[in-house]
């Protein structure tokens, strides 16, 4: 049936005033009758205390609220009802609650104290967040132990798979920019040493560079951004739809069966990416400096050969299982953090990017001084 219009009528017949509610008073139609209701409410002290809902039909919390509005009712002091509703007492009761309520709104803070709150915060999450990733890796290193103590538990084709998209597939993206960052790296060089009359030690600059620092990292920059952001949308997406849930009722570890494959796939994938990556650093920056200089290519492997040497390449390789094992970590515990809704998952995925791509730099930076003190 169509909803007919809320109606009242304000009875002062008696010693105390009587509000009649008639029709239904629903969001729909409590509009029209707002200007009037406005009249009731200036009446102060004088509003109604009694409700009559014999003629009242439909009623919602909007309509109860109104109603409520306009009579001389409080939680403590609520107004009489008089007829029957099927709904009406205890909608009245409900809305009664939040008449006359106002928000609180919280004095102004100052700057400075609310920068040094917001600072204490940070500094608080950042300690917290350090904790459980400490605890974290903790754990995946036990269970990474017992992997390799019994081969047979590990889910090899998941890891396969993710062997395939997280490195395989990142193959020219990494060869790309690698080639790039090389050539750039000679350029700069060709450029600042040819001031000095150095311009051939250009050589030597590209190889350091390369094979030292920028192969690795910027393989670890890509993979934190590429494949970190994927492991933690997967793992995120089955923590969303319960299927970790469901793998724990059947007795799996979540930790066997999406995070140990995801560390081996990037503990093996890693390395091949990095040493791929320093291949194409050193023909970016040969075939700048063979174009530039005008040197042949002989001259500039002889030259890198005894000048740079293959101790260079295994500093920057040894950095690579560490940045694995930190970029998988990162990611999959991101995604296990993953709460019920999706704005959770775009939350831990970007927090897993830019904690992963933090830690690359951070560990980088404790490589140098390391490399620094032993003389490497």
């Amino acid at each position: 049936m169509p909803d007919q219009d809320a109606q009242f009528e304000l009875d002062q017949s008696g010693p105390v005033p009587v509000l009649r509610v008639m029709g239904d008073w629903t969001i729909q139609t409590i509009g029209p009758v707002d200007a009037q209701l406005r009249a009731l409410r200036e009446l102060g002290d004088s509003r109604p205390a009694i409700v009559d809902v014999s003629g009242l039909d439909d009623l919602d919390t909007a309509g109860a609220y109104v109603i409520e509005l306009s009579l001389a009712s409080s939680p403590t002091a609520p107004a009489r009802m008089i007829g029957d509703h099927a709904v009406a007492g205890r909608l009245f009761n409900e809305v009664r609650k939040y008449v006359g309520v106002k928000p609180e709104i919280p004095p102004p803070m100052p700057v400075w104290q609310e920068l040094l709150d917001r600072i204490g915060r940070s500094v608080v999450d950042v300690y917290e967040e350090a904790i459980d990733t400490v605890g974290f890796f903790g754990e995946t290193v036990v269970a990474f132990g017992k992997a390799i103590a019994n081969p047979g538990r590990v889910r090899w084709l998941p890891t396969f798979a993710v062997a395939e998209s997280a490195g395989l597939n990142a193959v020219p993206i990494v060869v790309t920019l690698s080639f790039f960052i090389g050539a750039v790296i000679a350029f700069l060089g060709k450029t600042i040493l040819q001031d000095f009359g150095a311009s051939v030690f250009t050589i030597e600059l590209v190889g350091y560079a390369v094979l030292r620092e920028f192969g690795v990292l910027i393989t670890a920059i890509i993979l934190a951004g590429r494949s970190d952001s994927s492991f933690t949308a997967q793992i995120g997406s089955m923590k969303m739809t319960q299927e970790i849930d469901a793998m724990r009722i059947l007795g799996l570890s979540p930790m066997e069966m999406l995070v140990i494959p995801r560390v081996i796939a990037l503990l093996v994938m890693f390395p091949i990416l990095t040493f791929l990556a320093m291949l194409a650093g050193i023909a970016g920056g040969a075939i700048v400096t063979m174009i530039t200089l005008d040197i042949s290519p002989t001259l500039f492997f002889n030259r890198l050969n005894d000048n740079v040497g293959v101790d260079q390449f295994w500093a920057g390789m040894g950095k690579a299982p560490v940045f694995a094992f930190i970029i998988a970590i990162i990611g999959c515990r991101q995604g296990l953090n993953v709460e019920s809704d999706v704005i959770s998952l775009g939350q831990r995925t970007t927090a897993s990017v830019v904690q992963a791509l933090f830690m690359v730099i951070v560990v980088e930076a404790i490589f140098a001084l390391i490399y620094m003190e032993l003389g490497i």
